[in-house]
């Protein structure tokens, strides 16, 4: 929002023109505003003729997209972002990439030579500062990884001027990775900015938001505006989630009440010392009143939200489900009242469904009463059945649509290759592996999944997934119990054969 955060962002533009350390820290807690900033320093450094933003990651849990958790796709990613800016960049990392085409499945440590150091050397005469922007690294799920790559950047030796930005939560593991040390790094905590300062930002944007309601009624006064602006404590999520809980009605009268209930509820909320906690626990309490709310239909709701919090790849309603066996508008019904929290697509064929931010599911898994609170195992257990029961209604012989056996797959996936089935058989073995008992699943593994392994094998084909699939074989080899372990390597050895001898799988025909 123009007008806000303006001194912040002033210091980093100083600091990409001018301080000469290489990267810089953004720390803040969850809610704080880091994305918000990046995003805004990304507009910034496209206009600032003297430099050159090199490349962009937003890391996120709540996209539910499995590369965007996975530290070893960053290299890769401002590579090619640079690559697409400078002509000599591309050429050199194209002889990087020629000498050694595997190099995005090697270590960060090995990555970062290849893909960023040496090609760098052709920008070593480029008066432009390069700035790299990487945002929510603690949403990466491999610790290990994250801080192999704190390591890589922070030892990254060029003759180019290339510098950092790094924003995070201030996790243990980054906490105590080399980008903390402030000899070497500018740091900046956000909850050292004067609270004066960002309380008025808040304010500004309740203000603004409320403003733009085309009603001729006032529901609202400035002393509403300023109280809840101080209740949020330097979290804009708060702000914004209330905001969006009091804006989701139309009627003035029922917006100025539920304005009122949320700022009674956040004075005497028992969490009050977490606002952000105290804001989830308003919203959801409402959303599952017992007065309103059946209990089956809250359990139901939170199945919902725990499948959002797993889902691997963005899903739509429609494929949500039917991997729950559910009717598509008594989905949609359910997550109404959790549109403050829960973004939900206005189209429900249209993929989508995603926390609004990832400090929800913390507190749903971690911090949330009794009532509220969900298993963390609730989404995978959901989705390894709903992906078996997709698979056993769905997959079926020559599901390619092929017009004879010996031709090749259409160039196009059937109509009838919905994205409950696709979902299914890309992601099933994930989430049984995430099951503290995995082998509880090897019934459905022997009953469902093993009597269509073939037509599974051809629905990959479909999907371009014949590599995968022989990986999902090894990682299922290793993650079920022996009766499916014998099996599933069984299975990957008679692929791999195939493969080798005859390349049958390649086109995948149905004859197989």
């Amino acid at each position: 929002m123009p007008g806000t955060r303006l001194r912040v962002l002033s210091m980093f533009m100083e600091w990409a023109k001018d301080d000469p350390m290489r990267i810089i820290w953004l720390a803040g807690l969850a809610g704080t505003g880091k994305t918000s900033i990046a995003v805004t320093l990304c507009r910034m450094l496209k206009d600032e003729p003297d430099v050159v933003l090199g490349g962009v990651f937003f890391c996120s849990r709540t996209a539910n997209v499995v590369e965007l958790t996975d530290a070893r796709c960053i290299l890769p990613t401002l590579a090619v972002d640079l690559a697409e800016k400078s002509p000599e960049f591309a050429a050199a990392l194209l002889e990087e990439l020629n000498a050694d085409s595997r190099i995005i499945l090697k270590p960060i440590s090995i990555q970062i030579g290849a893909l960023l150091q040496r090609p760098l050397t052709a920008l070593s005469s480029s008066p432009h500062v390069i700035v790299f922007i990487v945002d929510a690294l603690d949403e990466c799920s491999d610790e290990k990884e994250v801080k192999n790559f704190l390591r890589a950047i922070s030892t990254l030796e060029s003759d180019a001027k290339v510098k950092f930005i790094v924003t995070s939560r201030p996790e243990t593991h980054i906490n105590t990775s080399p980008i903390s040390s402030s000899d070497r790094n500018s740091i900046l905590r956000l909850h050292t900015i004067d609270t004066a300062e960002v309380t008025e930002d808040i304010r500004l944007y309740i203000d603004d938001a409320f403003s733009k309601q085309p009603l001729d009624e006032a529901w609202y006064t400035e002393t509403d505006v300023n109280l809840l602006a101080s209740r949020a404590d330097g979290l804009f999520i708060f702000a914004s989630t209330i905001v969006a809980y009091v804006l989701s009605t139309e009627a003035a009268e029922t917006r100025a009440g539920r304005l009122r209930k949320a700022l009674f509820a956040m004075k005497d909320s028992k969490v009050a010392t977490r606002p952000l906690d105290a804001v989830y626990e308003f919203v959801l309490t409402r959303a599952s009143d017992t007065a309103k709310v059946e209990p089956e239909e809250l359990a139901d709701t939170k199945q919902v939200i725990a499948c959002i919090l797993s889902a691997r790849t963005p899903l739509s309603i429609v494929a949500l489900a039917e991997i729950l066996g559910r009717k598509p508008d008594v989905l949609r019904e359910s997550l109404r009242r959790l549109r403050s929290v829960v973004h939900v697509p206005d189209d429900i064929d249209q993929p989508g469904l995603r926390t609004v931010h990832t400090s929800l599911g913390d507190y749903l898994i971690e911090r949330a009463a009794a009532e509220l609170r969900i298993p963390a195992v609730l989404g995978d257990e959901s989705f390894a059945t709903g992906c078996f029961r997709v698979m056993r209604k769905s997959l079926h012989f020559n599901i390619s649509q092929s017009h004879s056996s010996y031709a090749e797959n259409p160039p196009t996936k059937p109509d009838s290759f919905t994205l409950s089935l696709e979902y299914a058989c890309l992601q099933w073995i994930y989430h049984v592996a995430s099951l503290p008992q995995p082998w509880s699943r090897d019934e459905d593994i022997q009953e469902i999944f093993l009597p269509r392994f073939l037509f599974w094998l051809e629905a990959m084909s479909v999907l371009g997934e014949v590599q995968r699939a022989g990986a999902m074989l090894i990682f299922a080899s290793t993650t079920v119990c022996p009766y499916s372990k014998k099996l599933c390597a069984s299975s990957y050895s008679s692929l791999r054969f195939s493969q080798q001898s005859s390349r049958v799988l390649c086109a995948m025909p149905t004859h197989l």
